[in-house]
């Protein structure tokens, strides 16, 4: 009796424990349809975030295009605007500088608008590069992982705001600030089309300061190593001024009459035949215009 009793009991708790066994695996499986659902959900909303984002990503970049167009526009129109000087003869006198200065401007705010188009720009790739890495982030972007620790060294601001602070730091005459940044955006953008922009503006604190040497100095680095940037001929103009008034007035001649040569329709050739004329040295510009001054090779 007490073997047949032991059985029965052994028997009713097998039958519980597969009974509870069948409950749970029913009860895992009702959670992993419920997740399923869910996930499934998630990843239509997803989809629908994906397609409305990337329809208005599309509308902002085309605006942008336009707008880059406009720029590129009104690049053209400085640049007819020179054209149109450089065929004026130098009749006008004190008037030449303050033209030649106005065109100057105008080349500066073309260039502050190209900067912010492309800083614009910038923010929308960010912005498309984000939302994608929700879907799938790159390989090495977790906190934990090893390449996680380069993501705390110190960057250099992007290269439109950096320019752009040094230019407004330049206008409001606050020389060392704007010089440490047009020396930081050299150092990490000197290959980008304003890096002859802002070592040019290196060369005109130098001259603002007084330090006609090192202006000199700044100012063959445009030449040498930006000859194809907007700024060659400023550049050329200002080494003239600065080698005049560092007494080497063989010099200063010499580059006068190499960039009225070189650049012979240019606002700041007329500034040069000017110069000339004011220096009693008009006339033998005019003879034989001479070669790019070998100083700054």
């Amino acid at each position: 009796m007490k073997k047949q009793s032991f059985a029965v009991v052994l028997a009713l708790l097998l039958f519980a424990l597969c009974a509870s066994h069948t409950a749970s695996a029913a009860d895992t499986k009702s959670q992993l349809i419920q997740i399923q659902t869910q996930l499934q959900l998630m990843q239509d909303n997803m989809s629908r975030m994906q397609q409305s984002f990337d329809e208005r990503m599309g509308v902002m970049k085309d605006l942008l295009t336009q707008q880059t167009d406009n720029v590129n526009k009104m690049g053209a129109a400085v640049q007819n605007l020179q054209k149109t000087l450089g065929q004026q003869t130098s009749d006008a006198g004190s008037k030449v500088d303050q033209i030649s200065g106005q065109v100057q401007a105008l080349h500066d705010a073309v260039d502050e608008l190209k900067a912010r188009l492309a800083k614009v720009s910038k923010q929308l790739d960010d912005m498309q590069t984000a939302q994608q890495n929700i879907t799938a982030p790159p390989a090495g972007s977790q906190p934990g992982s090893p390449g996680g620790a380069a993501n705390n060294v110190p960057q250099a601001p992007p290269a439109d705001q950096l320019y752009n602070d040094g230019l407004r730091d330049y206008n409001a005459n606050k020389n060392d600030l704007a010089s440490q940044e047009f020396a930081q955006y050299l150092q990490v953008y000197g290959n980008t089309d304003l890096a002859g922009n802002a070592q040019f503006y290196l060369g005109e604190i130098s001259y603002r300061q007084g330090n006609y040497a090192g202006a000199v100095q700044a100012y063959n680095k445009v030449l040498d190593q930006y000859p194809g940037g907007n700024k060659t001929a400023a550049a050329q103009l200002k080494k003239a001024y600065a080698l005049l008034e560092l007494g080497q007035r063989d010099a200063g001649v010499q580059e006068l009459r190499s960039l009225i040569s070189r650049y012979p329709k240019s606002p700041e050739a007329l500034q040069a035949r000017d110069r000339l004329t004011k220096l009693g040295a008009a006339g033998a510009a005019s003879k034989k215009p001479a070669r790019p001054s070998p100083s700054h090779r």
